[in-house]
């Protein structure tokens, strides 16, 4: 393996996420932020502990936030970091670069989840101000937020390379992803929900993401934790086998 090249390229990512640091950090924080005080502070007090586990409300959103912020951020991250090679026309020289499928992982996929696990951090640490909340099983909560981080910077990546504008980078991520989350458990629990509407949302693939994260923070969900993880490492493993396969095949990569 050509660790060299794999941390030249982790890198390069790197660097360019510093260079706009305040605007990559700033916008998904104050979202964020917003989300907690107004749904959280405000209208959480209102709410019934009892609904939710005996957690706060504002407690019982703060990892569906996470996971917005996320899958969001992941994805996009990666889909850029790879589409602006293909947009420039750098991607040849990287394709006729002793770098091999293994190493162009490592340094676009690592460098996007690193992004979006840094900002999650901020994030948690800024929902403490407004939340108190506690984190029920702490490594657990930290190997699955790495976890989808890196799945979705997997997707991310195939969604760069598929897309031929930047209109296409935007799609998946505003109109299918964000749709699903807010649908998938975020602000409320699949309990609260009447039928036909209850079965309807397990059939919501980021239903189980969400309730995985926030089976680690509050002890409790709507569905076991082994779910939630045996389905996001389905999906890495997804992910990498179709990465594998357009370097192989050169799909989108040599038009």
């Amino acid at each position: 393996m050509n660790l060299r090249g794999a941390i030249a390229i982790l890198k390069n990512e790197l660097q360019r996420f510093f260079r706009t640091v305040l605007g990559s950090i700033l916008s998904p924080v104050l979202t964020t932020s917003l989300y907690i005080v107004v749904f959280g502070a405000a209208i959480g007090g209102q709410m019934d502990p009892a609904q939710f586990g005996g957690s706060s409300y504002g407690a019982f959103i703060v990892p569906g936030l996470i996971m917005l912020t996320l899958l969001s951020e992941s994805t996009s991250n990666a889909s850029f970091g790879i589409y602006m090679p293909k947009f420039t026309g750098a991607i040849y020289e990287l394709l006729s670069a002793p770098v091999g499928v293994a190493e162009t992982i490592i340094g676009f996929v690592g460098a996007a989840a690193m992004k979006s696990l840094i900002i999650a951090v901020i994030i948690l640490a800024t929902a403490r101000v407004f939340v108190d909340y506690s984190i029920a099983y702490p490594l657990l909560a930290m190997g699955y937020i790495v976890l989808v981080a890196a799945a979705f910077a997997l997707f991310g990546f195939i969604l760069g390379l598929w897309a031929d504008g930047f209109e296409k980078l935007q799609i998946v991520p505003m109109l299918i992803l964000m749709p699903l989350t807010f649908l998938g458990g975020t602000f409320y629990s699949i309990e609260m929900l009447a039928e036909p509407w209850r079965t309807v949302a397990q059939f919501n693939p980021i239903f189980y993401l969400i309730n995985g994260l926030r089976w680690t923070f509050t002890g409790s969900s709507d569905v076991p934790i082994g779910i939630a993880f045996g389905f996001t490492l389905a999906f890495l493993v997804l992910c990498i086998g179709i990465i594998a396969w357009i370097f192989k095949t050169g799909w989108r990569l040599r038009e």
